[in-house]
């Protein structure tokens, strides 16, 4: 896992390449601590930085920038070719040599043998990267199938990015890196606000693909691939790997085999995408929530290891958020050594400072908070961690993948002024009152439906209650609260992946195409995200076994009936588990990595809050509705309201991000 840079200066306007390079190097080192190196092509004006958090070759054989064999193709590149051993085998009998173990080596060998593009649908792995081919005068950046690894790019010169296939201008640099931070870096890189973004990030808490808050920066999409053919200076994009061929795979090829088959199938793919992502020159562990996806990854890792696996798991002081109790029992019966800490609501406080750093593009999902300091604590004995994340997108683990279908039938059945009256009902529940009364449902029953967090669940259900299309439901839930906080200007959000999504829904139930578009949408610019800036920030390099592309493949291969089954989500799932753990050991409701964010912004936060939505500050910044902000802020003091507490945090995420990072 590392970070990488770099910058293709056509109108040689980088005045010293080298030191340029460096500086944008330097502003990645809490990706990679261990080396750094750059490389500057006077023939292209290509310039490649890189900084190494060092996994496997640990020799300098692993050094970045790397030359292919023949000097034609040179990569930076960040994260992991899980089959790189195979392709090595296979390339050795082609005659290639080796000059150490360094899956980027395998990669460059790759590209000689088959070309770039043919070669990314032979990896498994997540990874981002740059490649000079330095005969052809083309430079080739490319991410991972779901986006596990960042990449940006940007044109300096004030430019907005255009949003389709675009020629680079006589003045332009295109820049491109695995965080904005670098490009801070960049000489004439211009930053502005983009407030159709912006728009977005208020909604949803973050900035989804492939916009970002800068309209001189895009995210290049996950499965994608950017080339920029330096002669003629034309820039294109494409998809290489798209997700719809998931649901599409699905479709023409569906498993038709037992519930037994499908068990066996999916717990062999498990065990082998667990067993393939275990291979490090560095210690490695997991986290351990508890949960079935967690729980699924380490008792797949215990089962092939003939050592402890190490786990990991951070609890807190306050009972109702603490899910230590369910990880330490599980990993007391697979045997694993486990390392638990138990966080305060003090120290986790402590943390907003790292996070202003860490997030240089507004990010408001405050579960970022214990994700961080459960990589904090895995970091303090291993270097890479395998964590559950994807388990609920390919196996129909959300709430909503199986009540917005029943939710969507049952209301086109109910008259409207039905449905608005019960939405009256719903919405004067006492909140607080409420989701004592359903936690402590919840704790008694945990196998019923979902009475943990009552009173949130009935506010947000009373907001989806005047809706019959599925979609609209579902972009509803996808909004931090039913009340998003008023921006200066009104605008229409901009379109992003999800939108072209729903517009072309495949002839599949509507449950997987839920999932789909959690994995389109969410799971990439939330989930992903989230992992990868906490794990990062202390060089921890995280991996998801379970978003495996033939593991994900099967899955949606897999009838409806066993993903969700009964309203028993992740069915299938859960039946891989019981293979290794006890069923009672599991019995509990979804907790999540939640925050109390409304007591904390009435009290210990509530100065800073304060000093952030200061009239004159919101006045003098022009993007939040001054009259709006204070309303929705006093509110919030009067009555706690979560609804009020979320929009609220998204406006200090942003207020804090750019007086940290804005420009422009």
């Amino acid at each position: 896992m590392c970070g990488i840079a770099g910058f293709l200066d056509i109108a040689g306007v980088v005045s010293d390449p080298q030191a340029t390079l460096s500086a944008m190097a330097r502003r990645l080192i809490h990706r990679g601590p261990d080396d750094e190196g750059i490389s500057f092509d006077h023939a292209t004006r290509c310039g490649l930085a890189f900084r190494r958090l060092s996994i496997l070759e640990l020799s300098p054989a692993g050094h970045q920038p790397m030359l292919s064999r023949s000097g034609r193709f040179e990569i930076v590149f960040n994260g992991e070719i899980y089959n790189h051993g195979s392709l090595r085998d296979e390339l050795i009998a082609r005659g290639h040599v080796f000059a150490g173990r360094s899956d980027t080596e395998v990669m460059l060998a790759m590209f000689e043998e088959y070309g770039f593009e043919q070669s990314l649908h032979r990896f498994t792995g997540m990874f981002a990267c740059a490649v000079l081919d330095r005969p052809q005068r083309v430079l080739w950046l490319a991410r991972d199938r779901f986006g596990v690894k960042p990449l940006l790019y940007g044109l300096s010169n004030a430019r907005a990015v255009p949003s389709s296939d675009f020629m680079l201008s006589a003045g332009d640099s295109l820049v491109f890196s695995s965080e904005l931070k670098a490009m801070h870096a960049m000489p004439r890189m211009s930053l502005s606000v983009d407030r159709g973004a912006l728009a977005l990030f208020m909604q949803r808490g973050h900035v989804p693909a492939p916009l970002s808050i800068h309209p001189e920066v895009r995210k290049l999409g996950a499965g994608c691939w950017l080339r920029v053919d330096i002669g003629d200076r034309s820039v294109q994009q494409h998809a290489w790997w798209s997700s719809r061929t998931l649901v599409q795979s699905g479709v023409h090829s569906p498993f038709l085999g037992s519930d037994e088959d499908a068990i066996e199938a999916v717990d062999r793919a498990i065990l082998h995408s667990v067993r393939m992502r275990m291979d490090a020159d560095v210690s490695l562990g997991a986290f351990l929530s508890g949960g079935v996806d967690s729980t699924a990854v380490v008792a797949a890792m215990q089962a092939q290891s003939s050592a402890r696996v190490r786990t990991y798991t951070i609890g807190f002081d306050d009972h109702a958020r603490n899910e230590a109790p369910y990880a330490r029992a599980i990993a007391a019966h697979l045997g694993t050594d486990h390392t638990e800490r138990i966080v305060t609501g003090r120290e986790a406080l402590d943390v907003l400072p790292r996070l202003i750093e860490i997030n240089d593009e507004p990010f408001a999902d405050s579960s970022q908070i214990p994700t961080l300091l459960l990589c904090d604590c895995a970091r303090a004995g291993v270097t890479v961690a395998l964590s559950g994340d994807g388990g609920d997108e390919l196996f129909g683990g959300y709430y909503r993948h199986s009540w917005i279908p029943r939710l969507a039938a049952r209301q086109q059945k109910i008259p409207h002024s039905v449905r608005r009256a019960l939405a009256r009902v719903l919405a004067a529940t006492p909140r607080v009152l409420t989701n004592r009364i359903g936690d402590a449902l919840a704790a008694l029953a945990p196998h019923m439906m979902p009475f943990d967090r009552a009173g949130d669940r009935a506010h947000r259900l009373a907001g989806l209650l005047t809706h019959t299309d599925p979609w609209a439901i579902y972009r509803s839930l996808l909004c931090v609260s039913n009340q998003p906080l008023m921006l200066t200007e009104a605008l229409a959000p901009p379109r992003t992946t999800l939108d072209s999504l729903e517009e072309s829904a495949a002839e599949v139930d509507l449950s997987t195409q839920l999932m789909h578009a959690d994995i389109v949408g969410y799971l990439a610019d939330d989930i992903l995200v989230k992992v990868d800036r906490a794990s990062m920030a202390v060089s921890l390099e995280a991996r998801e076994p379970l978003l495996d592309h033939h593991l994900a493949h099967l899955a949606f291969s897999l009838p409806g009936s066993m993903r969700i089954r009964h309203g028993e989500r992740k069915w299938i799932l859960r039946q891989v588990v019981d293979r290794r753990v006890p069923r009672h050991l599991m019995a509990r409701p979804k907790m999540g990595f939640g925050v109390p964010l409304a007591a904390w912004l009435r009290g210990p936060l509530r100065a800073w809050a304060e000093d952030l939505l200061a009239e004159d500050r919101l006045r003098r910044e022009g993007f939040l509705h001054v009259k709006s902000a204070r309303a929705r802020w006093h509110r919030l003091l009067e009555t706690g309201d979560p609804s009020d507490a979320a929009d609220i945090w998204n406006a200090l995420s942003f207020g804090a991000w750019l007086a940290r990072w804005g420009r422009g």
